[in-house]
């Protein structure tokens, strides 16, 4: 699992710098960036400067746990203010999704199961929101964080 992990952390940093994004990306343009917040990193990945919104879209990038305990891989993320999207990969034999709420906003991603991928996309203000897994029980048992939007 440890190296499955690594995969997905290598792949990360490797579609921004072989140019690959998708498919809303039109403008080009665009580097990734870490956060640290509360001691873990979150990876954002810049996918172009349309100044509709306020600001460039950003990608948050997450995963539910490989063992299977409800949980993400990080409890806090950080974005600009503008369209913000989650990208939960699930390693996980249990079927997860992801979803962002606050401040009048509620999106919620598919429901996958292993190797697949769910995906949350809001238009952002500044404040707090709410990211977790809305399936039964998930969130409950502490499938949930924080997302910080500047």
């Amino acid at each position: 699992m440890r190296a499955l992990s690594l995969i997905v952390l290598l792949c990360a940093f490797a579609l921004p710098v072989a140019g690959c994004g998708d498919d809303d990306d039109s403008s080009g343009g665009g580097g990734g960036s870490e956060t640290t917040t509360s001691g873990e990193t979150s990876t954002t990945e810049d996918t172009g400067g349309g100044a509709a919104s306020g600001g460039g879209a950003e990608t948050l990038k997450i995963a539910a746990d490989p063992s299977g305990a409800l949980k993400f891989d990080k409890s806090s993320l950080t974005a600009k203010a503008g369209k913000v999207t989650i990208v939960m990969d699930n390693p996980s034999d249990l079927p997860h999704a992801v979803e962002i709420e606050g401040q009048g906003v509620e999106v919620a991603g598919d429901t996958v199961m292993r190797g697949g991928v769910s995906k949350a996309s809001a238009d952002l203000k500044a404040g707090e929101y709410e990211f977790y897994c809305p399936v039964d029980g998930h969130k409950q048992a502490g499938m949930e964080g924080t997302l910080t939007v500047n």
